[in-house]
């Protein structure tokens, strides 16, 4: 059974920065892809970024793209999202979540962290 723990959200004002961390537990992750959704009030599900375990490779959503960085440890099997340069528009819960690659990417992960809230005061 995978788990997902994630860890890092808050309150920060514009500008600043924060660091998620999400640890994945349960099996060996070779050919999954693990990263970050995020929802905000009234809005749609949205990946934010993602990276393949095996290969390393990085996707990210234009909206963030230059201020964020995915990076992930694979000895603590645990992955960052580092987000700098943050705007009001970036608050949102945040769910870190995997799966193999081709699920991972069809939007449907099927596993999925508790949700940590992001928010960006103006």
């Amino acid at each position: 059974q995978v788990q997902l723990v994630e860890s890092g959200g808050g309150l920060v004002q514009a500008g600043g920065s924060l660091r998620l961390s999400c640890a994945a537990s349960g099996r060996t992750f070779s050919g999954y892809a693990m990263g970050w959704f995020r929802q905000a009030p009234g809005k749609e599900r949205e990946l934010v970024a993602a990276s393949n375990w095996s290969s390393g490779s990085t996707v990210y959503a234009d909206s963030v793209k230059g201020r964020f960085t995915i990076s992930r440890d694979n000895a603590k099997n645990t992955v960052y999202l580092q987000m700098n340069s943050l705007k009001p528009e970036d608050t949102a819960i945040y769910y870190c979540a995997a799966d193999l690659v081709s699920r991972y990417y069809s939007g449907s992960p099927r596993y999925w962290g508790q949700g940590t809230q992001v928010t960006v005061s103006s």
